[in-house]
């Protein structure tokens, strides 16, 4: 900031050195659009002294998928990751949020660049998939899963003594602020605060940051409401001094996200039109019912605007695709042809793919009365729940005595005792944004920013990405024709 109270404008870009790695530090701020940037100045000063583009994003335009494109320059149908979750047809299992890296296919960047320039480092600060990636320093949300089956924010690094430098510095990871009813600012604040600690004291040549902010309430009021554009000033505000520190050390800064957040306020439950259609099966256990995926002809893994639909018998993908095709909220039914169309042509995705309709956003929900629905339904349990579950946001606004039970959950908590956060709420109404479609309009799309002018010269696909990348750090190849993004 200068004397005058505005954002200052970034440095001059120092000439590329052959010889030497340009550090780059590559910040994904979810649900960054166009529109935004308006309420952003720090980031609004970032593009109109370097460079701004529209980013192309993929389907489905969600964070696992799109991250697994940036770093690998491949589509879904090459690196595998489908979605932020799937079936896994060798388990019977449907599991979202799984953190090895091994999970996704394809070179990653760090890969690519060591192949160049052996020796060149690489920080991971929160960008999904994060465990078992051959990084030099690594920073991910891992709760602590006590025996007694209490669960405590936490985080995992590596290597082990950054955990303790970083708790030291800016207190333990705010787990309950990066997603739930709580989830707010404090978690991006703790993730700047440790991509400045790991600027300063490592120095790699690329560092990678994820802010997960506008993902809370842009979902929870939609993308034109005025606490979306005050969300997007908050964490303009947080960033300003990560920006600071980059251009005072030299760093270039990427800033870009991987889709944009529309209004979506139509729940389609296409997991309970199975069911009734007889496709879907579960099972009861105390009263409780359990998708049971391995029984069922044919269900669906919700992903918000995306659902993959998994069919156990070629015979009944067209059961299935005569009760979604008919199916209020429901675009588009992607078969094989159109997973290939879409580069979503793998093993891990579904016989059919829904995309939901302008508006619309998919439940995971397959339970026909709430009476029977699982304990874990009202918790935020995303590891348990065999969908996307944005609910998870909110406290139950029909529940009178829902911050009563809250408050002495933690009082629970608090005294090391087991507790239930039971306060999510069964009706999916309060969910007012969504994201997952390929956008409509480049203003409601996720953007690429960058403090260096004419770092590209169009849009730019996520394939492109990751060449962008190594390009910006470590100059175009010897054979530029190689390099599939635009050069620096």
């Amino acid at each position: 900031m200068n004397d005058t109270g505005t954002p200052a404008a970034p440095a001059a870009a120092a000439p590329h050195d052959p010889d030497r790695p340009r550090p780059l530090l590559v910040v994904d701020v979810v649900g960054l659009t166009p529109r935004l940037l308006a309420a952003m100045p720090h980031l609004s000063a970032l593009a109109a002294n370097g460079t701004q583009q529209p980013l192309e994003t993929v389907l489905p335009a969600v964070t696992c998928t799109v991250q697994s494109t940036l770093l690998t320059g491949a589509l879904p149908a090459e690196h595998g990751v489908v979605g932020n979750g799937w079936y896994f047809r060798d388990l019977g299992e449907v599991l979202l949020w799984r953190q090895h890296n091994a999970l996704v296919g394809g070179e990653k960047v760090w890969d690519a660049a060591r192949s160049r320039r052996p020796g060149y480092t690489v920080a991971n600060i929160c960008w999904w998939y994060a465990m078992g990636a051959d990084t030099d320093w690594t920073v991910t949300p891992r709760p602590v899963y006590y025996a007694d089956g209490r669960k405590e924010p936490d985080c995992y690094t590596r290597p082990p003594e950054l955990h303790d430098e970083l708790v030291s510095e800016l207190g333990e990871f705010p787990l309950f602020s990066y997603w739930g009813p709580r989830a707010g600012i404090a978690s991006s604040r703790w993730i700047t605060g440790a991509t400045r600690h790991v600027l300063r004291t490592r120095r790699p040549d690329l560092t990678l940051a994820y802010l997960p902010h506008l993902d809370y309430d842009l979902q929870r009021h939609g993308p034109d409401d005025p606490r979306a554009f005050a969300a997007a000033t908050a964490l303009d505000t947080e960033l300003a001094p990560l920006l600071d520190d980059a251009r005072d050390a030299g760093v270039a800064v990427v800033v870009l996200s991987e889709y944009g957040i529309t209004r979506a306020d139509r729940p389609v439950d296409v997991n309970r039109a199975l069911r009734r259609a007889g496709l879907l099966e579960v099972h009861t256990q105390d009263g409780m019912e359990y998708l049971d995926p391995a029984a069922s002809r044919a269900f669906a893994v919700a992903d918000h605007q995306i659902a993959h639909v998994y069919v156990r018998r070629p015979e009944d993908v067209e059961a299935a695709r005569a009760v979604l095709a008919d199916l209020p909220g429901v675009d588009l039914l992607l078969d094989e042809a159109g997973r290939k169309e879409h580069g979503l042509d793998h093993a891990r995705a579904g016989e059919l793919v829904a995309v939901a309709e302008p508006g619309a956003w998919f439940t995971y929900y397959y339970w026909l009365d709430d009476a029977r629905a699982p304990d874990f339904a009202q918790l935020v349990e995303i590891h348990r729940k065999p969908g996307y579950d944005p609910a998870e946001l909110f406290m139950d606004p029909r529940d009178p005595y829902v911050r009563v039970r809250a408050a002495t959950a933690l009082a629970r908590k608090k005294a090391g005792l087991r507790y239930r956060m039971a306060v999510v709420p069964l009706d999916p109404s309060p969910v007012s944004g969504s994201h997952g479609r390929l956008p409509a309009h480049p203003d409601d799309g996720p953007v690429l920013l960058c403090s260096l002018p004419g770092a590209a010269d169009g849009p730019v696909p996520a394939t492109a990405v990751k060449n962008l990348l190594l390009d910006l750090s470590l100059g175009p190849p010897a054979d530029a024709s190689s390099s599939g993004a635009p050069s620096a």
